[in-house]
Formats: C-alpha cells, structure tokens, sequence
C-alpha cells in the first residue's frame, strides 16, 4: 500500500475511537449531566448536524486546498475531544460533538481525495480505509466499556479516546507524503468544483430510479445505525437490561464486530454479482435484526445485532450505485450530495428518537427504520430484477438482428 495510504489508515482507526467510545457513556452522560432525553439527543445528533452543513464546503475546500483540509480536520478533532473530556455543561458538549462532526467531515473527504488521486491501488486502499475506521469505533467500545466502572464517563472517554492523538503525531509525515498539488501561478480559490474537462458536461446525466433508490438507502442506513446504535441500543440495553458499563460495550461491539468480518466478503460477493441484488437481500436482513433489536429480550436482541452487523457490511454499495449512469465530471458532486443524505440521517436519528422518547413513542422509530428497510429491499430487488429483464431482451433482438441479413 502508498505510504499515504497507510499513514491515513492509522490516522482514522484512531479518530475513530471516539466515535465508538461515546454510545457506550451515553446513558452515563444523561445520568450526570442531569439532561431529559431530549437534550441528550441533541448531543448526540450534533455530531451528524455539523456533518450534514461541513460536506459540501469541506468537498469545495478540499478541491484546490487538500494539505490545509488535512490540517483543520485534524485540529478540530483535537479541539472537539477536549471540549467533551471537560465534562462541561450540555452546550459545551454539543460544541464539542459538533466540532468532532466537521473534523470527521474534513478528515474522511480528504482521505477519499488523496487515495483516489495518488494511491496505486485506490479500490484497495478505500477498502483498508472503510475497515481501518470500524475498526476504530469497534476498539473504542471495548476500551470504554472495560475502563474502571468508577472513573466519571469524561476521563473514561479521554483515555478511550487517546488513540485519536495518533493523527496529531503522524500528521507531519502524513503532509510528506501528499504530493504537492501543480501550481500555474494564478491563486486558487478557497471553494471549488474543480475545472471539468473541456465537452464532457454538455449533457446532464440521467437520474434512474436505481440512483434514487441508492440515494435513499444510503440515508436511512445511516438514520437507522444512528438511531438504534446510538441511541435506542445502548439505552435499552442499560435502562431496560440493567446492563453495567461492560455489558453495554458488548453489545454494542457485536454489530461492530460483525462487519468488520463481513465487510470485505460482502464487497466481493457485491463485485462478482449485482451490487443492487446483494443490497437489496442485505436490506431485508437488517429490517429483521432492526426489529429485533427495538423490540425484542435480551436473547432476541443479541441476535439482532448480529443481523444488523450483516447491514452495516453493505454501507458502501450505494456509493457505486448513485454514479452507475454519472459522467465522471458529475462522480464528486454526487458522492457530496450522497454525504449530506447520509449524514442528515446521522443527525435525525437521535435527534427524533429523543423526542419520541420524551413522548413515550420511542418504540415508532424501530418500526418505521425497519419498514423503510423493507420497501428499500424490495425495491432495489426489483430493479434489478426488471433491468436483468430489459438487457436481456435487448441481447436477443440485437443476436436476431445480426442473423438476419435483411
């Protein structure tokens, strides 16, 4: 692998502690800070809000300013986990939250562009970096849930979470090891789409009903892992099971677990035959774990997240399908466009479980993720289904068509 490429692999597995550390505190959070559901949603959510409004200028940034991208996500991912180890009041910790959003915004668009424009390898090198980043998030649930049960969730968070000081300590070699970006004298400009390429955006490219659908799976996978993985699991699982710190960490490392294992097998499978086929069956596995895991025991939810570890394998099979019929001026405009859907989920999904939570209608959000699943699955199955139909039928006019000579 590129030396790029493996300095940012470390980098992310360790910014991505944090990320696996916090659910497992969450409802120690709520305990201490003394917040109803509602406030304890928002802090939650922060952190895909500030996503949702960084991707399309950190993607604008980024085009003519990589190295400074590097640098400021870097930063604010630093800024933000002291924000939150200070234990402050709720606004400080939604300020924390919310400068961890933009610097993962920062972080993972820049890893994108400099695997995509330098890496040898890049379908590998996205594929280390996809497993790099679980990986993270499934060490940061284990640290935090075997820490001492006695230390107060900030200091718990903080030493969970010191992995993340790996990116402040590899950013200086990481900045080497980007080539330079070809200068003609004429300053840049801070925000860009970049210079197409000359005739190639003289038509717009045709949205299908298969990108539509990608689209918004993409968006409920993500509403759905932020809601139940974030929110309702670990609540559940402390509230209702009266699981201590260390069994919540399990439990929350079993769909972590789950696809890291799968993640690569499933992207083979997906490479070898329909990538719409094979999310479209995946979907209907995690509508089945889903409701198990919103409202089923302690037994049947164990094994619903094992199901919605086999979900979570499939996270990024939409990204190939929403750029299946794009140009390739059009690839980077979509995929941001894709970012927003997705991270926009991340913030609903504690955010709207809080609320209903508050209301006593926590138990709609299961239901609702779970038959939007459902439909996706479908859906995606039968286009698939109907496109397999049409080519094949256009192969045997165009097979009748060359054997007769008139």
């Amino acid at each position: 692998m590129d030396r790029a490429a493996a300095l940012l692999c470390l980098i992310v597995f360790g910014n991505t502690f944090s990320i696996g550390a916090f659910p497992v505190l969450l409802p120690e959070i709520g305990r201490s800070a003394g917040v109803d559901d509602v406030m304890l949603g928002a802090i939650a959510g922060a952190f895909g809000l500030a996503r949702v409004f960084a991707d399309i200028p950190a993607g604008l940034f980024i085009t003519h300013h990589l190295r400074r991208a590097i640098v400021l996500g870097t930063a604010s991912l630093a800024i933000g986990l002291l924000c939150l180890a200070s234990g402050g009041p709720p606004w400080l910790l939604i300020l924390g939250r919310a400068l961890f959003g933009v610097g993962h915004a920062f972080g993972m668009l820049s890893g994108i562009t400099v695997i995509v424009r330098h890496a040898r390898r890049p379908g590998f090198a996205l594929n280390a970096l996809e497993m790099s980043a679980m990986l993270g998030v499934l060490g940061g649930m284990v640290c935090a849930g075997f820490l001492p049960a006695e230390w107060p969730w900030n200091k718990t968070l903080l030493v969970a979470a010191l992995p993340q000081f790996l990116g402040l300590l590899a950013l200086p070699a990481l900045l080497k090891a980007v080539p330079l970006e070809p200068q003609d004298g004429n300053p840049k400009p801070w925000f860009s789409r970049g210079q197409a390429p000359e005739g190639q955006d003289a038509h717009r490219s045709r949205i299908s009903r298969m990108t539509l659908l990608a689209f918004a799976t993409g968006a409920v996978i993500a509403l759905t892992w932020a809601a139940l993985g974030q929110f309702i699991l670990p609540l559940r699982a402390a509230r209702e099971f009266d699981l201590p710190r260390t069994g919540v960490s399990m439990l929350l490392a079993i769909p972590q677990l789950v696809d890291v294992m799968l993640l690569l097998p499933i992207g083979a499978l997906a490479d070898r035959r329909s990538r719409a086929r094979v999310l479209g069956t995946v979907l209907l596995v995690l509508a089945v774990g889903i409701a198990a895991v919103a409202y089923g025991s302690l037994p049947w939810v164990i094994a619903g997240c094992v199901l919605f570890g086999v979900g979570l394998a499939a996270w990024m099979l939409p990204v190939g399908l929403i750029n299946r019929d794009s140009p390739p001026s059009r690839v980077a405009w979509r995929t941001a466009l894709y970012r927003v859907g997705v991270d926009s989920g991340v913030f609903l999904g504690p955010v709207l479980s809080g609320v209903l939570a508050e209301h006593g209608m926590l138990w709609l959000v299961g239901g609702t993720c779970a038959g939007l699943l459902l439909l996706l699955g479908i859906g995606l199955l039968y286009e698939d289904r109907r496109g397999a139909i049409v080519a094949s039928s256009r192969d045997r006019d165009e097979a009748a068509g060359a054997q007769d000579p008139h």
